[in-house]
């Protein structure tokens, strides 16, 4: 990704962003009116890291302490000018220069080569829900989680709809994000990490990851017991007799 703003001195300066292990080309146009013979590239504190003679299409880099943080991974196109950045690393990021042999500035790249994002990870925290809960009332809580990461942000969507987010600066930290749901939502839940050019994506299996508590019956279970009937004795004289009446035993069982 390229990306150009004016600088001070009237140059553009052009923005390049990669992710590491990718190569990375700083593309520059010199014409044959321009009548410049030598090229010079240079990174960061003005460190002369290669060179290219135009007449006779020969390149030459340079053994210092910048360029051995490059390892041989420099590479100049002998027509053109430009510089590769094979298999990139964060520590690539910086300032490149291209000059003249008289110092004149003629291009400029601001390049930032950002970590490779891993992919987050969704784990349990907790679970709450009781007897006397329904099943549509239960609810646990997942958190996700991405580490050593710097420059990015993790955020929980549901379906496309953004739920949460945090970020973090250029510090190297471990994030993590909470989140509660219900056993019976059949929505679709996503933890994103992302930052300027890549993102990965992980997605939240409610019914793997959540199992719902049981729901115990309070309803009582009532047995009963054969019928047994018992006769009254003959009633004494001038007393109503009443009814026989029928007894059944009644067991409760909870």
């Amino acid at each position: 990704m390229v990306e150009g703003n004016r600088g001070v001195f009237g140059v553009e300066v052009k923005s390049v962003l990669a992710t590491e292990g990718d190569s990375v080309s700083l593309h520059i146009s010199v014409t044959k009116e321009q009548k410049i013979d030598e090229i010079e590239w240079r990174f960061g504190n003005n460190i002369l890291i290669a060179k290219l003679n135009r007449n006779n299409h020969l390149s030459t880099f340079y053994d210092n302490a910048a360029n051995r943080r490059f390892g041989g991974r420099l590479k100049l196109d002998n027509q053109t000018g430009s510089l590769t950045i094979t298999n990139s690393r964060s520590t690539d990021s910086g300032l490149y220069k291209v000059t003249n042999t008289d110092s004149k500035l003629l291009f400029t790249f601001n390049c930032t080569v950002y970590a490779r994002l891993p992919v987050p990870d969704i784990f349990l925290s907790s679970s709450q829900c009781s007897s006397s809960t329904s099943l549509s009332e239960q609810y646990c809580s997942v958190v996700c989680s991405v580490l050593n990461v710097s420059t990015v942000s993790l955020s929980w969507y549901k379906g496309n709809s953004l739920l949460s987010s945090i970020s973090t600066s250029n510090l190297s930290i471990s994030l993590f994000l909470p989140l509660e749901v219900e056993y019976q939502d059949n929505s679709t839940y996503s933890c994103v990490v992302n930052n300027t050019i890549s993102n990965q994506t992980i997605h939240l299996d409610i019914n793997t990851l959540c199992q719902p508590c049981s729901v115990e019956t309070r309803a009582e279970e009532i047995t009963y017991a054969d019928p047994t009937f018992h006769r009254r004795k003959a009633p004494k004289s001038g007393v109503q007799e009443e009814p026989d009446v029928e007894y059944a035993g009644v067991a409760v069982r909870h």
